[in-house]
Protein backbone atom coordinates (compact mmCIF):
# COMPACT_ATOMS: atom_id res chain seq x y z
CA UNK A 1 0.00 0.00 0.00
CA UNK A 2 1.15 3.41 -0.96
CA UNK A 3 1.96 6.42 1.69
CA UNK A 4 -1.06 8.17 0.01
CA UNK A 5 -3.24 5.25 0.20
CA UNK A 6 -2.39 4.64 3.48
CA UNK A 7 -3.20 8.25 4.59
CA UNK A 8 -6.48 8.22 2.32
CA UNK A 9 -7.44 5.33 4.46
CA UNK A 10 -6.77 7.05 7.61
CA UNK A 11 -8.74 10.56 6.29
CA UNK A 12 -11.39 8.25 5.27
CA UNK A 13 -11.99 6.95 8.98
CA UNK A 14 -11.46 3.08 7.60
CA UNK A 15 -7.84 2.26 9.60
CA UNK A 16 -7.45 4.29 12.83
CA UNK A 17 -4.02 6.31 13.37
CA UNK A 18 -2.59 3.95 15.43
CA UNK A 19 -2.91 1.07 12.65
CA UNK A 20 -1.48 3.71 10.25
CA UNK A 21 1.33 4.46 12.45
CA UNK A 22 2.35 0.78 12.58
CA UNK A 23 2.37 0.55 8.82
CA UNK A 24 4.82 3.11 8.43
CA UNK A 25 8.37 2.10 10.04
CA UNK A 26 8.48 -1.36 7.83
CA UNK A 27 7.18 0.18 4.27
CA UNK A 28 8.60 -0.26 1.57
CA UNK A 29 10.97 -3.62 3.43
CA UNK A 30 9.89 -7.56 3.00
CA UNK A 31 12.40 -9.49 5.63
CA UNK A 32 12.55 -12.80 3.71
CA UNK A 33 16.21 -13.89 5.55
CA UNK A 34 17.73 -14.32 2.71
CA UNK A 35 16.44 -11.61 0.41
CA UNK A 36 15.23 -8.05 1.52
CA UNK A 37 12.29 -6.85 -1.32
CA UNK A 38 12.08 -3.29 -1.58
CA UNK A 39 8.02 -2.82 -1.68
CA UNK A 40 8.16 0.88 -2.10
CA UNK A 41 10.80 1.01 -4.51
CA UNK A 42 8.16 2.22 -7.94
CA UNK A 43 6.55 4.67 -6.12
CA UNK A 44 9.82 6.25 -4.67
CA UNK A 45 12.07 6.40 -8.23
CA UNK A 46 9.51 5.38 -10.51
CA UNK A 47 11.34 2.23 -11.48
CA UNK A 48 9.32 -1.46 -9.99
CA UNK A 49 11.87 -3.83 -7.54
CA UNK A 50 13.03 -6.51 -10.51
CA UNK A 51 14.90 -10.02 -9.40
CA UNK A 52 18.21 -10.39 -11.08
CA UNK A 53 17.81 -14.25 -11.04
CA UNK A 54 21.89 -14.98 -11.96
CA UNK A 55 23.80 -16.38 -9.04
CA UNK A 56 20.11 -17.31 -7.26
CA UNK A 57 19.05 -20.80 -6.62
CA UNK A 58 15.94 -21.79 -8.50
CA UNK A 59 13.91 -21.93 -4.76
CA UNK A 60 15.53 -18.16 -3.79
CA UNK A 61 14.09 -16.92 -6.87
CA UNK A 62 10.58 -18.59 -6.84
CA UNK A 63 10.06 -17.65 -3.30
CA UNK A 64 11.17 -14.10 -3.99
CA UNK A 65 8.31 -14.11 -7.04
CA UNK A 66 5.68 -15.57 -4.84
CA UNK A 67 6.54 -12.91 -2.32
CA UNK A 68 6.25 -9.97 -4.77
CA UNK A 69 3.38 -11.41 -6.21
CA UNK A 70 1.44 -11.56 -3.13
CA UNK A 71 2.52 -8.03 -1.99
CA UNK A 72 1.13 -6.81 -5.86
CA UNK A 73 4.16 -6.29 -6.87
CA UNK A 74 4.33 -7.26 -10.75
CA UNK A 75 7.30 -9.48 -11.73
CA UNK A 76 10.02 -8.97 -13.74
CA UNK A 77 13.15 -11.35 -13.52
CA UNK A 78 15.86 -11.13 -15.53
CA UNK A 79 19.06 -13.83 -16.22
CA UNK A 80 16.34 -16.53 -15.27
CA UNK A 81 16.66 -20.06 -16.56
CA UNK A 82 14.09 -22.60 -18.32
CA UNK A 83 14.38 -23.98 -14.78
CA UNK A 84 13.37 -20.89 -12.68
CA UNK A 85 10.80 -20.32 -15.34
CA UNK A 86 9.40 -23.44 -14.41
CA UNK A 87 9.36 -23.59 -10.80
CA UNK A 88 7.15 -19.92 -10.54
CA UNK A 89 4.91 -21.11 -12.83
CA UNK A 90 3.68 -23.45 -10.29
CA UNK A 91 3.05 -20.31 -8.07
CA UNK A 92 2.52 -17.80 -11.16
CA UNK A 93 0.56 -20.19 -13.81
CA UNK A 94 0.06 -16.82 -15.72
CA UNK A 95 3.68 -15.81 -15.87
CA UNK A 96 5.26 -15.04 -19.38
CA UNK A 97 9.16 -16.36 -20.11
CA UNK A 98 11.16 -15.27 -23.30
CA UNK A 99 13.67 -17.74 -23.36
CA UNK A 100 15.75 -15.60 -26.22
CA UNK A 101 15.79 -12.49 -23.12
CA UNK A 102 15.99 -14.74 -20.46
CA UNK A 103 13.21 -12.78 -18.72
CA UNK A 104 10.23 -13.88 -16.43
CA UNK A 105 7.11 -11.43 -16.96
CA UNK A 106 3.83 -11.32 -14.99
CA UNK A 107 1.50 -8.24 -14.65
CA UNK A 108 -1.50 -7.92 -12.17
CA UNK A 109 -3.25 -5.18 -14.55
CA UNK A 110 -1.83 -3.88 -18.07
CA UNK A 111 -1.23 -0.32 -17.51
CA UNK A 112 -1.70 2.72 -19.94
CA UNK A 113 1.10 3.52 -22.36
CA UNK A 114 2.12 7.07 -23.74
CA UNK A 115 1.56 7.21 -27.34
CA UNK A 116 5.43 8.20 -27.90
CA UNK A 117 7.93 4.68 -28.26
CA UNK A 118 11.35 3.45 -27.84
CA UNK A 119 12.78 2.12 -30.62
CA UNK A 120 15.14 -0.79 -29.78
CA UNK A 121 17.92 -1.02 -32.37
CA UNK A 122 20.18 -3.73 -32.79
CA UNK A 123 23.56 -4.15 -35.07
CA UNK A 124 23.18 -8.06 -35.45
CA UNK A 125 21.12 -11.20 -34.54
CA UNK A 126 23.99 -12.10 -32.26
CA UNK A 127 23.02 -9.16 -30.32
CA UNK A 128 19.54 -10.34 -29.83
CA UNK A 129 19.40 -11.44 -26.46
CA UNK A 130 20.46 -8.88 -24.90
CA UNK A 131 18.04 -6.10 -27.73
CA UNK A 132 15.19 -8.66 -26.01
CA UNK A 133 16.26 -7.80 -22.65
CA UNK A 134 15.58 -4.06 -23.73
CA UNK A 135 12.35 -4.73 -25.05
CA UNK A 136 11.09 -7.16 -22.16
CA UNK A 137 11.95 -4.68 -19.85
CA UNK A 138 10.58 -1.71 -21.90
CA UNK A 139 7.46 -3.57 -22.04
CA UNK A 140 7.14 -4.19 -18.59
CA UNK A 141 7.70 -0.73 -17.30
CA UNK A 142 4.68 0.30 -19.54
CA UNK A 143 6.04 1.39 -22.77
CA UNK A 144 5.24 1.14 -26.63
CA UNK A 145 8.45 -0.64 -28.63
CA UNK A 146 9.37 -0.46 -31.90
CA UNK A 147 12.22 -3.01 -32.86
CA UNK A 148 14.52 -2.90 -35.49
CA UNK A 149 17.12 -5.64 -36.35
CA UNK A 150 19.99 -6.36 -37.79
CA UNK A 151 21.20 -2.95 -39.21
CA UNK A 152 24.47 -2.69 -38.35
CA UNK A 153 27.41 -1.02 -40.17
CA UNK A 154 28.48 -4.08 -42.15
CA UNK A 155 24.99 -2.83 -44.11
CA UNK A 156 24.48 0.17 -43.57
CA UNK A 157 21.79 0.74 -45.91
CA UNK A 158 19.74 -1.63 -43.95
CA UNK A 159 19.75 1.46 -41.30
CA UNK A 160 18.63 3.75 -43.82
CA UNK A 161 15.57 1.63 -44.53
CA UNK A 162 14.15 2.13 -41.25
CA UNK A 163 15.20 5.60 -40.25
CA UNK A 164 11.90 7.19 -40.27
CA UNK A 165 10.52 4.31 -38.05
CA UNK A 166 14.38 5.34 -35.42
CA UNK A 167 13.88 9.34 -35.89
CA UNK A 168 10.45 8.93 -34.85
CA UNK A 169 11.09 7.79 -31.11
CA UNK A 170 11.26 9.34 -28.05
CA UNK A 171 14.46 7.73 -27.35
CA UNK A 172 16.48 4.93 -28.91
CA UNK A 173 18.31 1.87 -27.55
CA UNK A 174 21.14 0.50 -29.83
CA UNK A 175 22.82 -2.65 -29.20
CA UNK A 176 25.77 -3.18 -30.62
CA UNK A 177 29.03 -5.77 -30.09
CA UNK A 178 31.93 -6.42 -32.42
CA UNK A 179 33.20 -2.66 -32.49
CA UNK A 180 30.35 -1.17 -31.22
CA UNK A 181 29.87 1.84 -34.09
CA UNK A 182 26.06 1.76 -34.88
CA UNK A 183 25.76 3.71 -31.51
CA UNK A 184 27.62 6.61 -33.01
CA UNK A 185 25.77 6.44 -36.55
CA UNK A 186 22.49 6.41 -35.29
CA UNK A 187 23.66 9.24 -32.70
CA UNK A 188 24.70 11.25 -35.67
CA UNK A 189 21.27 11.33 -37.60
CA UNK A 190 18.91 11.62 -35.11
CA UNK A 191 17.83 14.25 -32.72
CA UNK A 192 16.63 12.03 -29.57
CA UNK A 193 17.99 10.89 -26.78
CA UNK A 194 20.44 7.66 -27.89
CA UNK A 195 21.40 4.88 -25.64
CA UNK A 196 24.35 2.51 -26.47
CA UNK A 197 24.37 -1.36 -25.19
CA UNK A 198 27.51 -2.76 -25.96
CA UNK A 199 26.97 -6.27 -25.96
CA UNK A 200 30.38 -9.24 -25.66
CA UNK A 201 29.40 -10.69 -29.27
CA UNK A 202 32.71 -10.47 -31.18
CA UNK A 203 36.31 -12.06 -31.94
CA UNK A 204 39.17 -12.10 -29.54
CA UNK A 205 40.30 -8.30 -29.61
CA UNK A 206 36.66 -7.62 -28.64
CA UNK A 207 37.94 -8.70 -25.54
CA UNK A 208 34.15 -9.93 -24.25
CA UNK A 209 32.61 -6.34 -24.98
CA UNK A 210 35.02 -4.02 -23.56
CA UNK A 211 36.30 -2.45 -27.10
CA UNK A 212 32.33 -2.03 -27.62
CA UNK A 213 31.95 -0.53 -24.85
CA UNK A 214 35.19 2.07 -25.05
CA UNK A 215 34.20 2.86 -28.93
CA UNK A 216 30.38 3.78 -28.06
CA UNK A 217 32.29 5.69 -24.62
CA UNK A 218 34.68 7.25 -27.07
CA UNK A 219 31.76 8.41 -29.34
CA UNK A 220 32.04 11.47 -31.24
CA UNK A 221 28.30 11.95 -32.03
CA UNK A 222 26.50 14.27 -29.49
CA UNK A 223 23.63 13.17 -26.89
CA UNK A 224 24.99 9.16 -26.97
CA UNK A 225 25.00 7.58 -23.36
CA UNK A 226 26.54 4.27 -22.39
CA UNK A 227 25.28 1.17 -20.04
CA UNK A 228 27.68 -1.49 -19.19
CA UNK A 229 28.07 -4.53 -21.10
CA UNK A 230 25.37 -6.79 -22.13
CA UNK A 231 22.75 -4.74 -19.65
CA UNK A 232 19.66 -4.08 -21.80
CA UNK A 233 17.79 -4.04 -18.78
CA UNK A 234 19.48 -0.98 -17.54
CA UNK A 235 19.14 0.54 -20.87
CA UNK A 236 15.23 0.22 -20.95
CA UNK A 237 14.94 1.53 -17.50
CA UNK A 238 16.48 5.08 -18.54
CA UNK A 239 14.92 5.22 -21.52
CA UNK A 240 11.39 4.42 -19.73
CA UNK A 241 12.23 7.40 -17.62
CA UNK A 242 13.07 9.54 -20.51
CA UNK A 243 9.85 8.41 -22.43
CA UNK A 244 7.38 9.34 -19.40
CA UNK A 245 8.73 12.91 -18.81
CA UNK A 246 6.10 15.35 -19.42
Amino acid sequence: MSPKELLEKYKNGEISLTEALEKFPDRGIEEMGFATIDTDRLSRTGLPEVIYASGKTVEQVKQIALRMVEKGIDLLATRATPAMFEAIQEVVPDAHYNELAQTITYKHHETEVPATYIAVVAAGTSDLPVAEEAVETAQFLGNRVEKIYDVGVAGIHRLFHRLDVIRRARVIIVVAGMEGALASVVGGLVDKPVIGVPTSIGYGANFEGLSALLSMLNSCASGVSVVNIDNGFGAACQASLINKLE
